[in-house]
């Protein structure tokens, strides 16, 4: 990173951004090709878990190249200056590297839904089997996290 003096290094911080992001995004890679993908998200012990349908690009690409990079943002508004090039925004955001993997046991797939829904709401949920059975959980291990920082968030 270029500018030290905006690195966020402290894991309670960076977990306070992560809670505070409604929008998680995912990038991965295809024959060197990069896609990126907003998901809907839960973090818990140094885990990100979100969900798909059991088919799609996403799911297409994980199974050939499970190295995944992840973004988390919040915004505080638009910092304006006297110079245009002085101009910049008010945020915190965290980027991740890690690897990811299918959860594939039902009381599993359970735990994690449970997680990615604890992120948005303080409901508690039953599942239907039909449900679990038809929705794909992908857990990606954290490998390496930092944050950054600009303005006075």
């Amino acid at each position: 990173m270029r500018r030290n003096d905006r690195k966020i290094n402290d894991i309670e911080e960076i977990e306070s951004i992560i809670e505070k992001s409604n929008v998680c995004r995912v990038a991965l890679s295809e024959n060197n090709s990069p896609y990126i993908v907003p998901v809907c998200f839960g973090y818990k012990d140094n885990c990100l878990y979100f969900h798909s349908a059991m088919e799609g690009k996403k799911i297409d690409i994980i199974k050939k190249n499970n190295n995944i990079c992840f973004e988390f943002d919040i915004h505080g508004g638009l910092l304006k200056s006297e110079k245009p090039c002085d101009w910049d925004i008010e945020y915190s955001s965290v980027i991740g590297f890690g690897k990811a993997s299918f959860i594939n046991g039902f009381n599993e797939k359970i735990k994690a839904l449970k997680i990615i829904i604890e992120h948005y709401s303080k409901n508690s949920y039953d599942f239907q089997k039909k449900f679990i059975d038809n929705v794909t959980i992908i857990k990606v291990e954290t490998e390496n996290i930092f944050g950054k920082r600009s303005g006075y968030l």
